[in-house]
């Protein structure tokens, strides 16, 4: 979205889906993140969960696992191994639960889920679109589809998702807690960063290491991110196609000479090089990985650079219930005067503290020079 309309994203959100009882006997009838009214003729017994893994675990708590009966389960445990370990240990059910595949990868096994006999399917809205017609056929079953949407970075469609998880999951009590948490922790960073110098900055992938040119995002995700907290994204509008994500040229980002940069990482198997962040991080490894980016050619020139201001965050952490914790983040290297008295790490340790059944470790975010120097 383009840094013109800061205006728009900035203005109050209204949370949708009030008024639903926190454990209803009968029909449930709620919204999902893309409005579509989903009705349940009784809450269900059998979910297929196909995204958002740790959202429906936060919103349900490790019990609403007890009835999944299928799951899209290599978006977990093949991309994200550090995290699907850790909860595997706590909901052993995970390691054994069937896989019915994904749209990512083309797998994804119509016949498979239906064998299953859910009674709802959660799905990113991803999946959503690339499933077309065969969405259709499942609603046409009866077997109601609902669309959880964390990656677009529209605080409506958090609200809206979080509330669905809870309709679904039966947790309505929960869901809110956690939606009236998201909300209320975006506006006070937006609340601080109101009025803010304007910062120049650039995020990157930092899956394949220094020496690839990994996305970067304009129209969600990070680019979002970049969005809420008033920054100017130096990819808006230099992106084509309706993703709003991929590579920049090179030249391009030494011309336009970001104040700040991000380089999302994560726990990816078998890329030696890639930005190591999570669970299986420690800050020493964050920043060795991290440290090749600041001797790419022409870089040691830019104000990022010149300014310590090469930073790492997870990439897992611009599509989640959590992400505030990374948008504080950023906005606090971006406005360190802001947000003195706020840890951006204790707020994502309390998270999991309050509403994961897993303890939080490892390194989530970083900057290459200590904060002292």
């Amino acid at each position: 979205m383009p840094i013109s309309r800061r205006a728009v994203l900035r203005a109050p959100f209204i949370a949708p889906l009030l008024g639903h009882p926190a454990r209803a006997a009968g029909p449930v009838t709620f919204t999902d993140a893309l409005g579509r009214e989903v009705r349940l003729k009784a809450p269900p017994e059998r979910i297929a969960v196909c995204f958002n893994y740790e959202e429906f675990t936060a919103v349900g708590g490790a019990a609403a696992w007890s009835k999944v009966v299928g799951m899209s389960k290599t978006l977990w445990s093949e991309w994200r191994p550090a995290v699907f370990r850790r909860y595997a240990a706590a909901i052993p059910s995970l390691t054994t639960m069937p896989d019915v595949g994904n749209t990512e990868d083309g797998n994804f096994s119509l016949e498979k889920l239906l064998s299953l006999r859910p009674d709802v399917v959660l799905l990113a809205e991803w999946s959503f679109i690339a499933l077309g017609a065969e969405v259709g056929r499942l609603e046409a079953l009866g077997i109601p589809v609902v669309v959880i949407d964390y990656n677009a970075q529209v605080p409506a469609r958090h609200v809206a998702s979080t509330l669905a998880l809870g309709a679904v999951t039966g947790e309505m009590d929960r869901a809110r807690a956690l939606a009236d948490l998201y909300m209320a922790k975006l506006r006070e960073i937006q609340r601080r960063t109101q009025g803010a110098p304007v910062r120049k900055v650039y995020v990157e992938l930092g899956q394949g290491g220094a020496d690839v040119v990994g996305n970067t995002y304009w129209k969600g995700m990070w680019g979002r991110i970049l969005d809420l907290i008033g920054a100017e994204n130096i990819a808006a509008g230099k992106l084509a196609g309706a993703g709003g994500w991929g590579p920049l040229n090179p030249e391009y980002v030494l011309a336009a000479n970001p104040d700040a940069v991000f380089i999302a990482g994560s726990s990816w198997v078998n890329r030696p090089a890639a930005v190591l962040t999570g669970f299986d991080a420690d800050i020493a490894t964050t920043r060795a990985r991290l440290a090749p980016y600041a001797r790419r050619q022409g870089w040691p020139g830019l104000a990022a650079i010149r300014n310590g201001a090469l930073q790492a965050v997870e990439h897992g952490l611009c599509r989640a219930l959590f992400d505030y914790t990374a948008i504080a983040y950023m906005a606090k290297a971006l406005h360190p005067d802001r947000f003195s008295d706020l840890d951006p790490v204790a707020e994502l340790r309390e998270y999991h503290a309050r509403f994961m059944p897993v303890a939080f470790d490892g390194c989530w975010m970083a900057r290459l020079a200590p904060v002292a120097a």
